[in-house]
């Protein structure tokens, strides 16, 4: 065509132009059929489901549940259906059947176009699958909810009756301290408890997994509500404002000490049953024992120990106690010795601790601690707290010291005083308390446990007697005797009473007396005067060959909270006069143990002791008075044997103390009122006791607050300047 001359570009142009205008109208009418098949994609999709039978579907599922007998929720999977049903019907069907036209129409479109609607269909599934995810999860939220009322299983809030009666309950320590009796106390308590309109939550305690703790007692019950409360907030107790943590770690082999307030050769029940004690609890070898007893100077020494003894060293004194108790025990004693300073008091004939006395006991061996007279111990105890320093502290009640401060002037007034400073100082100091019989004071966490035995030396004597009379000897030819400190006190008012009013009923009866004390005079002085038939004689151990023929033991004293003597003749098989009062308790069991009530019963007890032969102890009644035995019981009701196996419970060291089978745990969570209050009770008597004013004027030794230098020269201690330096001077 070039030949020809003529030009070809206006018909190439033409012919592209024409090209371009196809594509340009395709595309058009694609993008008219998208838009178009768009909107009938939200058409469906935004379709309601048609309502009336939807809710049709609805009501007969509610009434096909509610037909249903003992069904209290609604069965939700028939309205799942109906759902699923309207999907299935007004959504799925309606798209399967356009993506198969689509995909039937778009055999013959152009690639490019094919690609941009196949993108167009994944984009419609893609939305339609979340709109079914949502579906589902609707579905499941239904299924969660319930038409009937149901307890909810989340812990209700406390309500003001329950702070209140929780509040009441906690501050039993402070109305201990007030004179106020705890039934009082728990009365207002369950008052509270019972206006709680609402008692689902303790419904909830008792069918829930902590039912195990559910009992009659309202107090525990609040407990567990308060607990459960403080455990749904996830709050955890970590302990009181008073806590120390730093004690001592527990090894393989605990530590024990035992601390009493006076020594041989004083020979009094605080110094021979604390060491009992430490010999027999050591010989199990389980545990380390240190007895602690107070080193006097050679002053006090020459006022308290019989005969003028007196040693030079703590080492002579640890001596002469070791060579006393093996010749007893019968076997080589393995416990540690340690002295304390101790200062003596004439006026009340007792040993009161001068300095800290925990001090002595070095940290490492700050496991357990056995308080022998802890309200003795502590009336001026300034210095660590026992609970603080150890993990489990026991306290062992010997004395009656009211009935004794009843007996002095104005003693009803100093008896008041001395019961609440007793308590305080039992409360702040103890875990455990045991009293060895009812005729002591009853003290907070306490319980009545005769815990002491006799020497063994007595109960040979009595297999010895029952031996002779079994081959036809006569063993006790004696008739009877008193043995005690001779100062009115330890009976011997009641006896010279008794003995007085029944001079004529008991004409002929002689009594042997054995003691020695400050009273001594006088009582001889009494009982030459109303001309009675007794006959003193210088105090001498019971176990002396010479007491062995008496058959019966008089013991009229009432002062007494539990009578080593008694428990010295039954074991030797003689018959026992005594009162029936509290201190006798342990004894009643022993047929040899003859108690009176009036002065009349009193004279027909003696006569009939006089008249017949004792009975032979059994075997069990032997056991029951040794030292094995006592050791025994002392395990188990101080909870001493849970603590040395490492299973100790919640009270104890607190006294605290709480959980059972490792489920909920209440002093994890609750933070307990009475260790609060015990602290503060603790902290005020440490600021009280720390004041020399005060001290003295409630009857303190001047120069107790610290040791002097005589201690500190005998007992190798750093001078009390530089233990206890006071700066500024």
């Amino acid at each position: 065509m070039a030949g020809f001359g003529v030009d070809t570009r206006p018909a190439a142009a033409a012919a592209g132009e024409g090209a371009l205008s196809f594509i340009s109208r395709s595309l058009r009418e694609d993008l008219r059929l998208i838009r178009a098949r768009a909107g009938e994609l939200e058409t469906l999709l935004t379709a309601p489901v048609p309502e009336p039978d939807l809710f049709a579907r609805l009501r007969r599922a509610y009434t096909t549940s509610a037909s249903s007998p003992g069904s209290t929720r609604l069965d939700l999977s028939a309205i799942g259906k109906a759902f699923e049903a309207e999907v299935g019907r007004g959504w799925g069907a309606r798209a399967k059947a356009g993506w198969k036209w689509e995909e039937e129409e778009d055999a013959g479109v152009w690639d490019p176009i094919r690609a941009v609607k196949a993108r167009l269909r994944d984009l419609d599934r893609r939305r339609q699958d979340q709109a079914s995810d949502v579906l589902h999860k609707v579905k499941l939220s239904l299924k969660s909810m319930s038409f009937a009322p149901e307890a909810s299983e989340e812990v209700p809030p406390l309500d003001l009756n329950e702070l209140l009666a929780y509040f009441l309950k906690q501050s039993g320590p402070l109305f201990d301290q007030l004179g106020i009796k705890r039934d009082v106390c728990d009365k207002l308590v369950e008052s509270l408890c019972s206006k709680r309109k609402d008692h689902s939550a303790y419904d909830l305690l008792s069918t829930s997994e902590h039912s195990s703790f559910r009992n009659d007692n309202v107090c525990d019950d609040l407990d567990l509500r308060i607990a459960s409360v403080l455990q749904s907030t996830g709050h955890n107790y970590e302990g009181g404002f008073w806590d120390d943590g730093q004690k001592y770690d527990v090894a393989d082999k605990r530590h024990v000490a035992i601390v009493t307030t006076a020594s041989l050769p004083w020979m009094t029940g605080t110094a021979v049953n604390p060491l009992f004690r430490a010999a027999y609890l050591a010989k199990s070898s389980k545990q380390y024992v240190t007895l602690m007893v107070p080193w006097l100077c050679k002053s006090d020494q020459e006022l308290v120990y019989p005969n003028n003894m007196t040693f030079s060293s703590p080492e002579d004194q640890e001596t002469y106690i070791r060579d006393w108790l093996e010749e007893r025990v019968g076997f080589k004693t393995d416990f540690k010795i340690s002295f304390y300073p101790g200062k003596f008091q004439k006026e009340r004939r007792s040993i009161i601790p001068a300095g800290d006395t925990s001090q002595f006991i070095p940290s490492k061996e700050a496991d357990i601690a056995i308080l022998e007279e802890p309200e003795h111990l502590n009336w001026y105890h300034h210095g660590k707290r026992w609970t603080d320093k150890f993990n489990h502290v026991v306290g062992v009640v010997h004395t009656n010291y009211l009935e004794y401060i009843k007996r002095e002037k104005n003693g009803a007034v100093q008896a008041f005083f001395v019961k609440h400073i007793n308590n305080l100082v039992a409360r702040a100091y103890c875990h455990k308390i045991l009293r060895l019989s009812g005729a002591t004071q009853d003290l907070a966490r306490s319980m009545i446990c005769n815990v002491h035995g006799v020497n063994p030396k007595f109960l040979e004597v009595g297999e010895r007697i029952a031996a002779e009379r079994e081959s036809g000897q006569q063993s006790m030819s004696k008739g009877a005797y008193f043995l005690g400190k001779m100062v009115w006190a330890k009976g011997y008012r009641e006896l010279i009473d008794l003995l007085a009013k029944h001079k004529t009923d008991l004409d002929g009866f002689k009594l042997d007396v054995y003691g020695n004390g400050e009273d001594s005079v006088e009582v001889q002085s009494a009982a030459k005067k109303l001309d009675l038939n007794l006959n003193f004689h210088k105090g001498r151990d019971h176990a002396d060959d010479s007491l062995h023929g008496y058959k019966v033991f008089v013991n009229p004293s009432i002062s007494d909270v539990l009578c080593t003597a008694t428990a010295e003749a039954l074991a030797m098989g003689k018959f026992v006069v005594c009162a029936d009062h509290p201190s006798n308790d342990f004894f009643r069991s022993f047929p040899n143990c003859l108690t009176y009530t009036t002065s009349e019963d009193f004279v027909a007890k003696v006569k009939e002791a006089m008249t017949r032969d004792p009975q032979p102890l059994t075997a069990e009644q032997r056991y029951n008075l040794s030292w094995e035995a006592a050791t025994q019981r002392f395990m188990e009701h101080s909870e001493l044997d849970k603590v040395l196996n490492n299973s100790t419970d919640s009270a104890s060291t607190s006294g605290s103390a709480n959980s059972v089978d490792g489920k909920m745990r209440k002093s994890a969570s609750v933070p307990n009122m009475s260790d609060i209050v015990d602290g503060g009770l603790a902290f005020a008597h440490y600021c009280f006791t720390g004041n020399e004013l005060l001290r003295l004027s409630t009857g303190a030794i001047p120069g107790t607050l610290n040791y002097n230098k005589q201690h500190s020269s005998d007992l190798h201690l750093l001078p009390p300047q530089v233990q206890n330096p006071v700066y500024g001077w």
